[in-house]
């Protein structure tokens, strides 16, 4: 498996699949990054592709808001699966962003949705992911297991 961290090119290899990690990001010391956490699961799983995440490996931002913003459109654009995981809390985890590249990516057929049962206002992502055959999963490691099913045609 090799992690992919914003800003951060490479070239991939023919026949390796990726997975981009989209959801909400702390800012700062507030909220929790459940990234690292997604990584060992994905370790554990032994998958073997490609891992987007839209942090730096020490979990920040780059600076410039543009590059930021371009690098991640371009993964999310040639990930073969989106793994939304959205552990929702208004304060310190709001996935605003996530709302709009959700919307952007809910008919394109590689994505999966996973939230924790406590995450608030999710019914609305839930009930358009029911809609249109994406599949929901309450766990982080059910999320990401599907989305390695997915990569591996399985699903």
């Amino acid at each position: 498996m090799k992690a992919v961290y914003v800003g951060e090119r490479v070239k991939q290899e023919p026949g390796l699949k990726s997975i981009f990690l989209a959801g909400p990001s702390p800012r700062g010391d507030k909220g929790y990054n459940w990234r690292p956490d997604a990584l060992s699961i994905l370790r554990g799983l032994r998958f073997d592709g490609y891992v987007y995440l839209p942090l730096l490996d020490d979990g920040g931002w780059l600076k410039h808001f543009e590059k930021q913003m371009d690098w991640e459109l371009e993964h999310l654009e040639k990930a073969d699966v989106i793994a939304f995981w959205v552990p929702r809390d208004l304060e310190t985890l709001p996935g605003l962003t996530t709302n709009i590249e959700f919307g952007m990516y809910l008919k394109s057929g590689k994505i999966v949705l996973g939230s924790p049962p406590e995450a608030t206002n999710m019914r609305y992502m839930t009930r358009l992911a029911a809609m249109n055959d994406v599949f929901v999963s309450p766990t982080l490691d059910g999320t990401l297991r599907y989305a390695v099913e997915m990569t591996r045609g399985r699903h």
